[in-house]
């Protein structure tokens, strides 16, 4: 059993696709994602700048071209997966993976959430936590909110590695509360994903899932919000949209992905084969060509 986990938009890099666009699978698809976008992506991937491309609007469209780049080169190999997961935005490509849409369905609809997204008032941030519990960054968060200045668990990334997200004001009275976390990180983000300051993109964002064409998965899916594979088409549209307010349940997907023989991280990424290695799950990282070369030895085992 092999499962596909395709990184989010916090992985993205100058240079990043560097020998997808070399591939000739690959570099179709980054191509068509140029072809497909109101700017060429490919080129801000080769050379930045930096700022331009961490800036939500190019580098969730950014990341997901490179993720699919990465699949199309995985399946000329003959390489499909038995599950899929994607962290965040991720998870477009994971459910171009399952076969729920196709590739210019995902860049379409990447595009149309970056623009909700990068379109809303820049009012809130996100904290990476590390050392501290889920349920203690509960309660601090609690602790920290006011009205008008909410804060949440945006991503639980791992056992002790919290991502909060929402006002600034209020991440900054979480920072002086949480003196106990071993170390907090503030996130080179725009604004505060997967918290309720995104709810002003949820209308547009459920349109644009909803008449897109969408087909029932091939294999299970496991959704951001529910970390439950599942093959129900409805369900995984109802966690798509809300996984743009709702949180990442990234700890417990990599659970249920550690009944994988193995795993591969598919796009220009290690973040996620770290994190699954952390629980004891081997990944193949996409990030190098040698990794098909991996993937072909330990398939044939």
């Amino acid at each position: 059993m092999i499962g596909f986990v395709f990184p989010g938009q916090g992985t993205v890099r100058v240079g990043m696709g560097g020998w997808l666009r070399r591939d000739p699978v690959g570099g179709a698809i980054l191509r068509r994602a140029d072809e497909l976008s109101p700017e060429p992506i490919s080129a801000l991937c080769a050379r930045g700048p930096l700022p331009r491309l961490v800036d939500t609007a190019h580098a969730q469209p950014a990341v997901t071209a490179c993720n699919l780049a990465a699949l199309a080169v995985l399946r000329a190999r003959g390489h499909k997966p038995d599950v899929v997961a994607g962290h965040s935005v991720g998870e477009l490509s994971a459910l171009c993976a399952a076969g729920v849409m196709d590739v210019d369905t995902a860049i379409r609809l990447v595009g149309a959430r970056a623009r909700l997204m990068s379109a809303l008032p820049e009012t809130g941030g996100m904290a990476s936590v590390l050392g501290l519990s889920v349920e203690r960054v509960e309660q601090l968060t609690e602790l920290a909110a006011a009205p008008g200045e909410p804060l949440v668990v945006g991503l639980e990334n791992a056992a002790d590695q919290v991502v909060v997200s929402g006002s600034l004001a209020a991440i900054e009275r979480f920072t002086t509360a949480a003196g106990e976390a071993r170390k907090i990180v503030a996130l080179k983000v725009s604004n505060a994903f997967h918290s309720p300051l995104m709810a002003g993109a949820v209308d547009g964002w459920a349109e644009a899932v909803r008449s897109a064409p969408l087909r029932p998965p091939e294999i299970p899916v496991i959704p951001n919000i529910t970390a439950e594979p599942t093959t129900d088409l409805a369900t995984i549209v109802d966690a798509l949209i809300e996984q743009l307010t709702g949180r990442v349940l990234w700890s417990r997907t990599m659970r249920e992905l550690a009944v994988a023989e193995h795993c591969v991280e598919v796009g220009d990424s290690k973040a996620l084969s770290g994190m699954l290695r952390t629980e004891g799950v081997r990944c193949v990282s996409m990030a190098a060509p040698t990794a098909l070369r991996t993937l072909a030895a330990l398939v044939a085992t």
